[in-house]
């Protein structure tokens, strides 16, 4: 049957070359990089420079097409970006991507073709999110809370199942210990006996739900749409119980003095006049700007409009996370134009703004001001306000708390963690689940008949004689100590099947991650074991230590008869003057899901260790165990093979096929590590690796 390729670019079909090869690769775990999420692609290819793909891609061997003015001209096209295409076999739907010109060929000083390169649709992850971080999910405002003794109290005391945001026992500087019998003052001994000694309330700071951050992320970007088939908020413990610490510095939350300033986002934003289109709300935090700055005319400004003599104030302005202006002890009214100051360059992105105070600052208003135009088109301004009272409460705002990290790096380092891979569905869906579900879903084709005998190859299945499981910082003080006593790093695991002689080199997949361990404490007085446990976030040298983003399960334990001190006041000597009892139940921080291994195995070790609050192994629910080991164990087995062949493959394989399917070759089952196809001839190199 012959075999016809369609390729459609922003909806135009465009013209191919009759000779042109177009190959394409699919695979979505390779055994040659087990910590990488693998997406379809093409080898780069040619479109001729006809009429039709001339007008697609605007000339773009011409460099003079740049910001016309005049309405009579064409916008230039930016090949920076991909843009989305599908293709088509014989008029069937085939696969849906991006297509990235990559250049212009020029013969005789003439256009002669276009390079450009497919791309499967989930890359359209890192494209979206770019260089935003963590502390660009500005929805995650709703849950900012005041930062002072009796908030801070109120969420160390309450259960995470009701609750997205907590406050664990874990201290950045102050070390805790439990002991009944002493009476010393300004240590932190957690008994409870009028002394005033305990948990410093400006050591705490507060955690959010995991799966928080994950909804926000599709928030904030509303081209993004994960399923629920991993991400679920209810159910599938070992993730949906994970909380992140909102350390984004170490020691306290702010530089200078605890209580010196006073941080608050604006918020309120409401729309004004105009109508230009290239700007949003976002939400009543944030200003969206959704073009890049070859939209606009003379004017992005932010004006801030105090009310007369009512105080000093810093101010910070923030593009996805990352500081776009900053000016501190401002008096009175200002203004800003972002516009002048960067040189005439408005990039798109999320802006918000955050006023720090250290007496009540109340703002008239405070008023965007976006000019736009599109090419032969009047400006349309348009502007934004809110009135807004900066006052001293103390606001910990969440966005700006969280750790700093890239968007995409987070969500490489969740999909390494859970061994997740990912697809789009024909829905736009971003389709996650974990590798095994993934394969558990698939079909099998026998496709005996159409594999060639004239070559192939069989060679050894995993280039690696061991794989090392590891977090990227274990360098918290218990963890630290961990790794010096015992010669390995805490939680992790270097896998070899238990056979030294394997051949091959060390492949390391390694999370983004604190792997902090956590501690029990024992009443020094009579060395019973309390019910509580702590972390500990500073270095081996017992001084604040800013890392890289921890998880952890908060375990709400009743204390049982270990009731804690809790000091609420230190005056500027840092005497402790004022404390409380806590009594009920805490939030404990842990690695495992529960703290009896018969309520839950799960944790989030790579290796099984003895469990910090048990002191037993019995925990078996690795993220090894849980996530890697049946795939591990399948492509380590000695009687694997990864087997290339080239078969010439129908079009309703080609058409239907998954990579959660099995190929099945004269009775034997296959998995696909990778199938590179020539999709006008239906030739596809195959690397098979049997399904054991």
């Amino acid at each position: 049957m012959k075999r016809e390729v369609q390729l459609y670019i922003q909806e135009t079909r465009v013209d191919l070359f009759k000779d042109e090869t177009i190959s394409l690769t699919d695979s979505i775990q390779n055994v040659r990089d087990i910590g990488k999420v693998f997406a379809t692609f093409t080898k780069t290819f040619t479109l001729p420079a006809s009429a039709t793909n001339n007008q697609l891609f605007k000339h773009y061997y011409n460099f003079n097409i740049i910001n016309p003015s005049e309405s009579n001209l064409i916008s230039a096209f930016d090949a920076r970006k991909k843009v989305s295409a599908y293709i088509e076999i014989n008029q069937a739907p085939f696969k849906k991507g991006k297509i990235k010109l990559e250049g212009v060929d020029m013969k005789l000083n003439q256009p002669y073709a276009y390079r450009v390169t497919f791309f499967g649709d989930t890359v359209d992850l890192k494209d979206i999110l770019g260089e935003k971080k963590l502390a660009s999910l500005n929805s995650l405002s709703s849950l900012n809370k005041d930062y002072d003794a009796a908030t801070l109290k109120t969420y160390l005391t309450t259960n995470p199942s009701s609750s997205d945001i907590i406050v664990p026992l874990i201290t950045h500087t102050q070390r805790l210990y439990y002991d009944s019998g002493e009476t010393t003052q300004n240590t932190g001994n957690l008994a409870t006996s009028g002394n005033k000694h305990g948990v410093r309330f400006d050591n705490l700071k507060y955690a959010i739900r995991l799966h928080n951050i994950i909804e926000a992320i599709q928030t904030d970007n509303p081209s993004i749409t994960f399923s629920s088939d991993f991400f679920t908020e209810t159910g599938n413990d070992q993730y949906s119980k994970l909380f992140m610490w909102c350390q984004r510095k170490k020691g306290m939350v702010e530089s200078g003095s605890q209580v010196a300033d006073y941080p608050q986002i604006v918020t309120g934003w409401t729309a004004g006049v105009g109508t230009g289109g290239s700007q949003i709300l976002a939400n009543q935090n944030t200003l969206r700007i959704t073009e890049d700055n070859q939209s606009f005319g003379t004017a992005f400004t932010l004006a801030l409009n105090e009310s007369s003599g009512s105080g000093n104030y810093d101010l910070l302005i923030e593009r996805n996370g990352v500081t776009e202006y900053q000016e501190n002890d401002i008096t009175g009214s200002t203004s800003i134009n972002l516009f002048s100051l960067n040189g005439g360059i408005v990039e798109q992105g999320d802006y918000t703004v955050t006023v720090t105070v250290t007496a009540a600052v109340t703002f008239i208003s405070v008023v965007w001001t976006v000019t736009s135009q599109e090419p032969g088109d009047p400006a349309i301004t348009d502007t934004y306000s809110t009135s807004f009272n900066a006052t001293t409460d103390f606001e910990f705002i969440v966005p700006q708390q969280l750790p700093d990290m890239k968007l995409i790096d987070f969500l490489a380092n969740i999909f390494r963690m859970f061994n997740l891979t990912a697809f789009v569905n024909d829905t736009g869906t971003i389709v996650v689940k974990t590798l095994d579900s993934y394969y558990s879903g698939g079909t099998t084709y026998d496709i005996s008949e159409y594999v060639g005998i004239d070559s192939g190859q069989v060679n050894v299945a995993l280039p690696f004689k061991q794989i090392n499981f590891l977090y990227e910082d274990t360098k918290p003080f218990f963890s630290a100590i961990h790794n010096q006593l015992f010669g390995q790093e805490w939680g992790t695991i270097k896998w070899t099947q238990n056979d030294p002689d394997l051949d091959g080199t060390v492949y390391k997949l390694k999370l983004g991650f604190e792997h902090m361990k956590f501690e029990r404490l024992i009443n020094i007085t009579g060395s019973a074991p309390t019910t509580i446990q702590w972390g500990w976030s500073v270095d081996d040298n017992q001084e604040s230590y800013i890392g890289k983003p921890l998880l952890f399960y908060p375990i709400y334990n009743s204390m049982s008869a270990n009731n804690i001190s809790y000091i609420t006041a230190i005056d500027s000597d840092g005497n402790f003057t004022a404390e409380e009892d806590i009594t009920g139940s805490i939030n404990i921080p842990s690695n495992s899901v529960a703290i009896a291994s018969g309520t839950s195995t799960a944790n989030i070790n790579f290796n099984n260790e003895t469990n910090e609050y048990t002191g037993d192994e019995t925990f078996t629910g690795t993220l090894f165990q849980n996530y890697y080991s049946s795939y591990i164990a399948n492509v380590f087995n000695s009687q694997n093979r990864l087997t290339k062949i080239k078969a010439k493959l129908p079009l309703n394989i080609i058409l239907n096929y998954s990579l959660a399917d099995k190929f099945r070759i004269n009775g034997t089952d296959y998995r696909i590590n990778s199938i590179t196809t020539n999709l006008s001839t239906g030739m596809a190199n195959l690397e098979l690796l049997l399904a054991l």
